[in-house]
């Protein structure tokens, strides 16, 4: 095999993701760690220990002015994404940013727009679209293994840790990705009701449903304030079910042959003639590598040999029109809010503003 056209990256930010992007473009065979960017002098001294081969800086203008530097990775508050990504897409570097891509919708386009005109490369590192269990539900999914898609329920709830943005930001991103991503459509609707419990102004509960154009629903569960740290969903579909629990060290994804067979000739609900399915369970091997260092070589292989990775640009920005349909439907008590319209308001804001793409020239 061919060895590999090593690229250079920048990471920027060691808060609590920023040394994981470190320790995986370090490890790769694709990736040289060039630059190491943080405002906080401490944190650069203790990692440039670690990777003394790295160059660090607090001046994120002066590592966008390397001529040798190909792609910058994001690790900093989603209040920087669009700021920071866009000066340096506009450096002419790609970029990697941190879930969610933007605050707002109308950002995200325009980091997408600016991109295409700067023909570099735009990423959203959604890393749980490249875990085992959600590699393998997709592809039994679209291989028709598990027939018709009934609903998904997913609970992402632990306690801790707040953060300045609300629940359904920091952590719907992760199964609204995944349920695009595994199903291959956006949802046609989206509703939300939150709560704050803890500070009357951020929300730190929140209950998110999706509805989709073929009748599937999908329904998720955010907390900042359980007991018990729980990830968990499970997919319903005619001919199997999944259920996959990623806290589970050794069995993560079960696969049940189970379901129910209605007969044909009923007409009426008195006449409905149900029988139960009741098979195998079986607990399927899974791809245990790391999930970030697959989304690197993704990544690598897009911006090397063209080849799309599965969280380009465009991705990341659908994602972020759900989460903002569902920001605005928790606003509105609750309301089933249309995920093509989502963020009118913001989008007016965005102009208003001049933060557009054309102000990121």
């Amino acid at each position: 095999m061919a060895e590999r056209k090593r690229l250079n990256a920048a990471v920027v930010g060691l808060g609590y993701w920023g040394p994981n992007l470190v320790r995986n473009l370090a490890d790769s065979d694709g990736w040289n760690v060039r630059w190491i960017v943080d405002a906080d002098e401490r944190r650069l001294a203790a990692i440039e220990r670690r990777y003394p081969q790295c160059r660090t800086s607090t001046d994120l203008a002066t590592v966008l002015r390397d001529g040798e530097l190909d792609l910058v990775a994001l690790a900093t508050p989603p209040s920087t994404h669009f700021t920071m990504a866009g000066d340096a897409i506009a450096a002419g570097k790609h970029v990697l940013v941190e879930k969610p891509l933007a605050e707002r919708s109308a950002d995200a386009r325009a980091l997408l727009d600016l991109a295409g005109r700067n023909e570099v490369k735009l990423f959203t590192d959604h890393t749980f679209l490249y875990t085992g269990a959600v590699e393998t539900m997709h592809r039994m999914l679209h291989a028709g293994e598990l027939g018709d898609v009934y609903y998904i329920e997913s609970q992402r709830v632990n306690l801790g840790l707040f953060q300045q943005t609300n629940v359904v930001w920091d952590l719907a991103p992760h199964d609204v990705s995944i349920f695009n991503y595994v199903l291959g459509r956006l949802p046609t609707a989206v509703s939300c009701h939150t709560r704050a419990c803890i500070n009357p102004s951020v929300a730190d509960v929140a209950f998110l449903q999706l509805r989709y154009a073929d009748d599937c629903t999908a329904a998720v569960h955010l907390s900042w304030l359980s007991p018990v740290k729980v990830r968990r969903m499970m997919l319903s579909a005619s001919a199997r079910m999944l259920l996959w629990d990623d806290v589970d060290p050794s069995e993560k994804l079960r696969i049940y042959d189970k379901g129910v067979l209605l007969n044909p000739s009923s007409k009426t609900l008195t006449q409905q003639m149900i029988s139960y399915r009741l098979g195998d369970v079986r607990i399927p091997m899974l791809d245990g590598r790391e999930a970030l260092a697959k989304l690197f070589d993704d990544v690598w292989h897009d911006v090397a040999e063209n080849r799309p990775a599965r969280v380009g640009g465009s991705f990341g920005y659908d994602v972020v029109r759900c989460i903002e349909a569902a920001i605005e439907s928790s606003e509105t008590g609750g309301r089933w809010i249309p995920v093509e319209g989502a963020g009118d308001a913001s989008r007016r804001t965005a102009v208003d503003g001049k933060i557009a793409s054309e102000s990121l020239v």
